[in-house]
């Protein structure tokens, strides 16, 4: 809360129970606190504010600003008033009201330092960067501190940033900041790093690249302390930019010479030499070779750098350094790719491998430095180079399951580096199921063994041999795929549930759990599993998708509403959290950070994965609640949301998944590419499309839900009764048109499978294939028609009547449909094997979801055919009619409501015998034959049967539930 320290104010003392309390959560104490000191001292406006800030944090937000504007009008100057009113602004997400409060203080006090400085901060949180330019400047004048008057060149550099038009950024913007620093550098008043870094920043913007570059050489470039070999780092970009390839060369000749581990730099070298190749360099004949000293200009030069590189490492007794050994490797990779003879040279990769292995097998690090050259092996040397290695590992005698086991943990991590390497050259992938089966078993054993090193390990600590299990699992995985036998999914599961009893705090193994048991369609147990890998900040982003892309569709609503709301938290909390670390970076001077802030802030604000998340949020809530708990209408006002307008930045959307969180070791051509990355953002991109349309129709839908009106009268035509068709039917044509592009999309790519532990497929398959689409498209149809019959009446639209019956029949038969593809046994155990069918979960989801769309359409439709028929039962009764002919609308919506009715109670019907067969199920009658499984194995995997069993039924319940509350609102609906 406020500054309450030395000052010996009475009001400071008479204030401070109020903060206490507020402090500590008591808010309600707070507010009657607050209450008794304005009755004794009307004047105090900060216990004003201290009371607003109780009733915000209490929910009652209307009297919580009524109260502030109350304060905020009489334009406060005192400390703690202002203080209390930013940090309220800042709970009730106003930053701009903020801007007002520090205006009106700076016009009062004009001179004081600490309100000008509050000001600047306060435009910094809402991003008004001229504004923000003017402040500093003003606050320079006050007082003359170099930091105040960086802040206003920093202002202008954000100008630049941000601003549409880039020739104004180039013309106007960066110059004058540049001409304020060199009015600064000409008075030789550039006192810090960060002045240093400013000017550096601006020019490099402006293209600039020579002038930076003295900057940086020249004694400017001596501040540049705080990041190791910051001038030559930034020396090394600069000759990059400007193509000055001999400097680039013979500067990380130079960083070498002093850090021969320095990979960067080796690559740097590596790029320069092959580019001075390209241009057939030759040195000057007078005079050094460049500004940074020799250059390397031929092959022989290269060859000979990197050998005595090697030879310095080789005279070392002990600590050998990576890099030499692995640029060796690189130089050998870069001159076959130019089939340079001089490759040759340096050695054979498979024997330079074996020996790298031999100095560094035993360190993790081993299976990842090697990894990326195993393409300079030859198909035909893959087992003879495993061969090799294996010579290097000390196993010991031949244990209890006739395995070979190291002894140590030093020769069990250079046997867990050669299994690795032999899998990652696709040697795991030839053998037929039984050698499969063989190697698993080899896994196992060893994995088991090596427990025996981690005895004393923490439960934050991993075992020593976990990445065999998790080798076993995979292996498991793809004999699953291969033979479509589900024992091996079991055996998967249940081999991780073993290695995550022996290392609690193994992420790969909740990660790989997570994503079977969703394949499995079970998400009960993958909530926990999420939970307790504590994804933090950012990773809510990065890894939430494979949370969110789940909880709804397999029918665990309360879940998905959780996990849902764990991702908006973060989304939401980025807004704020970014603009305070922008005001750190100003007040700590780390001005190079501010952009990387504001980029960091729009590519979460333009996450793929937000807008998926918010638009299945908003969606889940209308399914769950809109009339049942509340109307339509309330619950789509109360989400702010208008049908009319599309929200999401569809140009600007940022995939920030990261696809490569699972450990792996597939060859290349089994693993991620950039295709599937690509194919893999189209579909989710059309889903979302798909999805968002949904949602602004249901916005529509309930729009449409307005009080009867007169047929004739001009000003409801004008009032928009006549303009909402036209928007319906406009995203109504915008939805067929995606539905169109995603089977299109399906159909094309229907053969290509992601990998394993690649992207997971999107909705849109099983979407298309269930005909909830159709259902939708047509369900939609009818408040199109509906608003016709309204117009025409029912004496003059016979034609119009029996189109609109068409379209009844026409869904109750889709919907028919819909049900049917929801119908099979979820597990079924038959002869001791299983066989589950997680599509049948997820297709019952659409039908609730359609059946939430359809009881939506019939509402509107009751509310215009309601009136339309009491108004012919009052011409019925004026004219005497004995005979009355029911209009075939009235009578096919009639039909249509009874059959839905009875639609329902089929679904029910069915969910209650899946309940009853999956609660009868004996999983311990299953049998793993053909499998050497231990008892304890056999009890793991029963345990993730259980898990997936009781899953299979909380889904089933929660969908049941829902249907049966959808149920009881439609026997309600009559005309």
């Amino acid at each position: 809360m406020a500054a309450r320290g030395h000052v010996q104010d009475p009001n400071d003392r008479r204030l401070r129970p109020i903060y206490d309390y507020l402090d500590n959560g008591n808010n309600k104490m707070a507010i009657q606190q607050a209450d008794k000191l304005l009755k004794k001292h009307k004047d105090l406006h900060c216990a004003k504010v201290l009371k607003a800030i109780g009733l915000q944090r209490t929910g009652r937000q209307d009297e919580a600003f009524t109260l502030a504007q109350e304060v905020a009008v009489l334009e406060p100057t005192d400390d703690n008033s202002l203080q209390a009113l930013t940090i309220l602004y800042r709970e009730m997400h106003r930053p701009e009201l903020v801007t007002k409060l520090y205006e009106a203080a700076v016009r009062k006090v004009p001179t004081s330092e600490e309100y000008h400085s509050h000001l600047f901060m306060a435009y910094a949180r809402v991003g008004e960067y001229k504004k923000m330019q003017q402040a500093g400047m003003a606050l320079y004048k006050i007082v003359p501190k170099n930091p105040y008057y960086f802040w206003s060149v920093m202002s202008l550099v954000m100008q630049a940033i941000s601003a549409q038009d880039e020739k104004l950024s180039h013309t106007m913007f960066l110059p004058l900041a540049e001409r304020m620093v060199e009015k600064m550098v000409k008075e030789e008043k550039i006192e810090a790093e960060a002045e240093v870094q400013l000017y550096f920043m601006i020019l490099e913007r402006l293209g600039k690249y020579v002038e930076a570059l003295e900057v940086v050489r020249g004694p400017l470039g001596e501040k540049l302390t705080s990041e190791l070999q910051s001038r030559e780092n930034k020396c090394m970009m600069l000759y990059r930019r400007l193509e000055r390839w001999s400097e680039c060369n013979a500067l990380s000749c130079k960083l070498l010479l002093k850090n021969p581990d320095d990979w960067q730099s080796y690559l740097a070298y590596f790029d320069s030499l092959f580019h001075l190749l390209d241009k057939s360099w030759t040195p000057p004949s007078e005079g050094p070779q460049s500004t940074e000293g020799d250059v390397h200009s031929s092959v022989a030069q290269a060859i000979s750098f990197i050998e005595e590189r090697l030879n310095t490492e080789e005279a070392k007794e002990s600590k050998h350094l990576r890099g030499p050994y692995l640029a060796r490797l690189e130089l050998i990779g870069r001159l076959r790719e130019r089939s340079c003879p001089e490759a040759q040279q340096l050695g054979d990769p498979l024997e330079l491998m074996f020996q790298f292995f031999v100095k560094f097998g035993d360190k993790p690090c081993c299976i990842t430095d090697l990894k990326i050259f195993l393409n300079l092996l030859a198909s035909d040397q893959h087992v003879q180079f495993i061969n090799r290695l294996m010579e290097a590992v000390p196993l010991s005698a031949v244990g209890e399951d006739g395995v070979a086991v190291p002894e140590d943990t030093r020769a069990l991590q250079r046997h867990l580096c050669v299994t690795q390497l032999s899998r990652c050259l696709g040697l795991q992938h030839t053998p037929d199921t039984q050698g499969k089966l063989g190697i698993i078993k080899e896994l196992k054993a060893h994995y088991h063994h090596g427990l025996q090193f981690g005895t004393s390990c923490l439960k934050t600590e991993l075992q020593f041999s976990d990445m065999y299990c998790l080798m076993a699992a995979h292996l498991y995985i793809d004999l699953w795929i291969e033979t479509g036998d589900q024992k091996m999914l079991w055996q998967s599961l249940g081999l991780l549930e073993e290695g995550l009893s022996h290392s609690p705090a193994n992420a790969q193994f909740k990660l790989l759990l997570l994503l079977l048991y969703c394949r499995l369609g079970a998400f009960e147990p993958v909530v926990d599993l999420y939970s307790s890998l504590d994804a933090k900040h950012v990773q809510h982003d990065t890894i939430g998708y494979l949370l969110t892309r789940y909880a709804e569709a397999l029918g665990q609503f309360a879940a998905a509403s959780q996990s849902c709301n764990f991702s908006l938290r973060f989304f939401h909390s980025n807004q704020k959290d970014t603009s305070e670390y922008i005001i750190q970076a100003y007040k700590y001077g780390a001005f190079e950070k501010i952009p990387e802030f504001i980029a960091f802030r729009n590519r979460l604000n333009h996450s793929l994965h937000f807008a998926q998340v918010r638009t299945e949020r908003m969606l889940l809530d209308l399914f769950l609640d809109a009339d049942i708990s509340s109307p339509l209408e309330e619950s789509v006002k109360s989400m702010s949301l208008c049908p009319e307008e599309d929200d999401i930045s569809w140009d600007n959307l940022r995939d920030n998944r990261d696809l490569t969180v699972f450990v792996g070791w597939n060859p290349r051509d089994r693993d991620l590419n950039d295709d599937h990355r690509q194919r893999s953002l189209e579909e989710e991109t059309l889903w979302l499309r798909l999805r968002s349309l949904t949602l602004r129709l249901i916005g529509c839908v309930a729009t449409l839900n307005h009080p009867p009106a007169s047929r004739n009268s001009e000003k409801t035509t004008e009032n928009g009764v006549a303009s909402k068709p036209s928007s319906l039917q406009t995203l109504l044509s915008q939805l067929e048109n995606t539905i169109n592009q995603a089977a299109q999309f399906t159909e094309k790519h229907a053969q290509h499978q992601y990998p394993f532990l690649g992207p997971e497929q999107s909705r849109l398959v099983r979407v298309l294939a269930s005909g909830c689409c159709q259902c939708l498209l047509t369900s939609l149809q009818l408040p199109l028609h509906l608003q016709e019959l309204e117009m025409a009446g029912l004496d003059d639209s016979a034609e119009l009547q029996t189109q609109i019956s068409n379209v009844f029949k026409s869904l109750a038969v889709q919907l028919q449909d819909l049900l049917e593809k929801c119908k099979g046994d979820l597990f079924e155990v038959q002869d001791g094997q299983s066989n589950t069918q997680a599509s049948l979960l997820e297709n019952l989801v659409y039908f609730v979801e359609i059946v939430c769309i359809v009881q939506w359409v019939c509402n509107y439709c009751g509310s215009v055919l309601r009136p339309l028929k009491s108004s012919l039962q009052k011409k019925k009764k004026k004219k005497k009619e004995t005979i009355a002919v029911t209009p075939p609308v009235l009578t096919a919506f009639q039909e249509f409501n009874g059959g839905l009715q009875g639609l329902l109670g089929q679904a029910l019907d069915h969910i209650k015998n899946q309940e009853s067969s999956l609660t009868a199920l004996k999983l311990g009658s299953l049998t793993l034959d053909g499998q050497t499984q231990t008892e304890a194995e056999g009890t793991f995997t029963k345990t993730a049967m259980d898990k997936v069993q009781s899953s299979y039924l909380r889904s089933l319940q929660e969908i049941g539930e829902l249907l049966k509350k959808r149920s009881d609102s439609l026997k309600s609906l009559k005309i």
